[in-house]
């Protein structure tokens, strides 16, 4: 965890990590902090769990794991927070080093969201350990750019790891799941429905988000012949109005995500103080769409909005606890 309890030698630590401009992630999860769990213990357990129709879904997808003030994005303190919060899956950025591992980290270079700068492919995994992120300010925390292997040992009976493409081969993605006998509980993002076959051949276990952003591509998918309950589907970036589509998509046997980073996210700040209730309306309305998931850059706040109020209502049901 991000913090043990403080010592004189801690208080020390942390007095000059302020005086440095060291971000410190004050209220980040402690051993005894609430953290709602999504725990399918077996891909047909995960499959289950996104079968349209079985209940109202109070999950959100953490874009990046949520970035925020004292929360670097793509790291494990705030994969933390943010499942302190509600219950989220997590969408995150593989990438290669120059040495073939792959960490964790959503640029290309290292300068906007690190101490480091260039390409983040020119570095070894050693001299990135060296570096420390920064939180959604640019302030420079204590954190380091995990590896994808610490990330999904992390994540096993906590949460759905949304594993993006980035520089890392299929191949690569596909192993690092069966490598870890993760496939209860780590998914792939698909770019295109021909790689959505390979994965399917290559490992039938492992789930695949994929666009899905019309009534064409849905007969598209069709024609893959990948069970749908093998994938969630993603609708877009700009969730579509036309409410037949996600219930098609339903009626074929996946679950429906939308996103929300690129709209309505952008309005949270300026209107969750004057208009809480009419930015939820707003919210909810994507999920009267027929949207299931909501992809945000906001889990944290998005589960309190949505879901506060009924979030006990789905503890200790199949794959979601809270302890």
């Amino acid at each position: 965890m991000p913090f043990m309890s403080l010592s004189i030698r801690g208080l020390v630590l942390v007095g000059v990590m302020l005086a440095t401009g060291i971000a410190c992630c004050q209220d980040a999860p402690t051993k005894q902090a609430t953290i709602y769990r999504i725990c399918p213990e077996t891909p047909a357990e995960l499959r289950r769990l996104f079968r349209p129709g079985e209940t109202e879904l109070p999950i959100v997808s953490a874009h990046r794991g949520g970035a925020g003030p004292g929360y670097p994005e793509n790291c494990i303190a705030t994969f933390e927070q943010t499942l302190s919060k509600g219950f989220a899956m997590l969408e995150i950025d593989p990438r290669l080093t120059k040495d073939g591992q792959v960490v964790v980290h959503h640029d290309a270079t290292l300068d906007r969201t690190t101490t480091g700068i260039g390409k983040l492919v020119d570095k070894t995994l050693d001299e990135l350990q060296q570096l420390r992120l920064k939180d959604s300010e640019g302030r420079v925390t204590e954190y380091k750019i995990p590896t994808l292997d610490q990330v999904i040992r992390w994540a096993r009976g906590k949460t759905i790891l949304v594993l993006d493409q980035k520089d890392v081969p299929l191949a690569t993605r596909v192993t690092k799941i069966s490598d870890n006998n993760a496939e209860s509980y780590v998914m792939l993002i698909i770019g295109n429905y021909r790689d959505a076959k390979m994965c399917y051949e290559m490992n039938s276990d492992i789930m695949m988000e994929v666009m899905v952003p019309s009534h064409e591509k849905v007969d598209a998918f069709d024609a893959t012949g990948i069970p749908w309950d093998h994938v969630i589907a993603f609708l877009g970036h700009v969730p579509p109005d036309d409410p037949t589509l996600y219930a098609s998509v339903n009626q074929k046997g996946a679950s429906t995500m939308v996103g929300t980073s690129r709209n309505l996210d952008r309005e949270y700040q300026q209107r969750i103080a004057k208009d809480e209730n009419g930015l939820r309306v707003d919210y909810q309305s994507l999920l009267d769409r027929g949207a299931d998931v909501i992809e945000t850059d906001l889990p944290r706040e998005l589960s309190h909005l949505l879901y506060r109020a009924r979030l006990d209502t789905w503890v200790n049901q199949p794959a979601l606890r809270k302890e």
